[in-house]
């Protein structure tokens, strides 16, 4: 194995092809250059330089572990390049997941205003179905994903909220809560709710607004789902309803399904998840992104008329 001070004394003195000025640029001894090439040339069993007193050439020999060495020693150094500056948050790749239309607008808004400031770095944005939960994050697929809060897993950080919207019961536009104006939080407990198996139970139940210590017990689970628009279908076929943000009625308007506003549910409430441990300076960057679109959007009224956020506009 060549060590690292040999590879050192070995390329650089292929450069200088001179002991003196090699000695130099290491702030090593000319003796120390010289023992560890002859070390070096033992341990290889042939000479890599040809010396006089006048010169100092590489042997064929020498020439083809420079050849072999000095493109490996490059991208070694190109690594740790890379490394220390996505340490330092000035390039590197960061791989964000959105659960919903709107948080996929808000992504895009954001890895522009992003890319202004660091335009070495890439953002590549996926979407998330909502029912993997924060798997891709604590997996280490991805850097960053939004979620609908409480978010109560050990192994994630989460930003403050950072969106705020009405919650509505979607229901098939057959059901006969469909004709109200508004439901109750009574109202819902009477009512099937499609399940969703890979969240956790504390995520169902505030999505529902039911309670463990509730005196009666709900209606059995509808069929479950793993992203909106398998809900969305079996809502509007009449196989359960579900709890949502006001934001469905701009992205998901459909004539089957009616939206009806939850009158006594808090609002719900969306935010930043991170894998606990992983945060770096390009992540905080592009979070405090994420937070300018947000603030921008609501400055220039971001509710929409629905009552639900509005998209937010190109940072062009």
């Amino acid at each position: 194995m060549l060590e690292r001070h040999e590879m050192d004394a070995f390329l650089v003195l292929s450069e200088e092809l001179h002991f003196g000025r090699a000695a130099d640029r290491l702030r090593v001894s000319r003796a120390h250059i010289s023992q560890t090439i002859k070390k070096l040339e033992r341990r290889i069993g042939a000479p890599l330089f040809l010396r006089t007193s006048r010169t100092v050439a590489l042997t064929p020999l020498g020439r083809q572990l420079l050849d072999d060495l000095a493109p490996h020693h490059r991208a070694i150094l190109e690594a740790v390049r890379r490394a220390i500056a996505t340490a330092h948050g000035t390039t590197g790749t960061l791989r964000v997941g959105f659960v919903g239309a709107l948080w996929g607008q808000i992504f895009v808004c954001a890895a522009d205003h992003f890319r202004t400031t660091h335009p070495d770095c890439e953002v590549r944005l996926s979407d998330v179905p909502f029912g993997v939960a924060q798997d891709p994050v604590r997996e280490g697929e991805l850097d960053l994903i939004n979620a609908s809060f409480p978010v109560r897993e050990d192994d994630v950080v989460t930003s403050e909220p950072l969106v705020r919207e009405p919650r509505l019961l979607a229901v098939s536009a057959r059901h006969p809560l469909a004709a109200q104006p508004e439901v109750t939080h009574a109202e819902m407990a009477r009512v099937t709710m499609l399940s969703t198996p890979t969240m956790p139970d504390y995520w169902a139940r505030e999505r529902t607004l039911r309670e463990e210590a509730d005196e009666e017990p709900p209606p059995p689970p509808g069929p479950q789902i793993a992203s909106l628009q398998e809900g969305l279908a079996l809502i509007a076929a009449g196989k359960g309803a579900f709890p949502v943000g006001a934001q469905v009625t701009r992205f998901y308007q459909r004539s089957d399904i009616a939206y009806v506003p939850i009158v006594d549910a808090p609002p719900l409430e969306w935010g930043l998840v991170w894998r606990a441990g992983a945060e770096t300076p390009l992540l905080r960057a592009f979070m405090g992104a994420v937070e300018y679109v947000v603030e921008r959007y609501e400055r220039s009224g971001g509710a929409a008329a629905d009552g639900g956020p509005a998209a937010p506009q190109s940072m062009a």
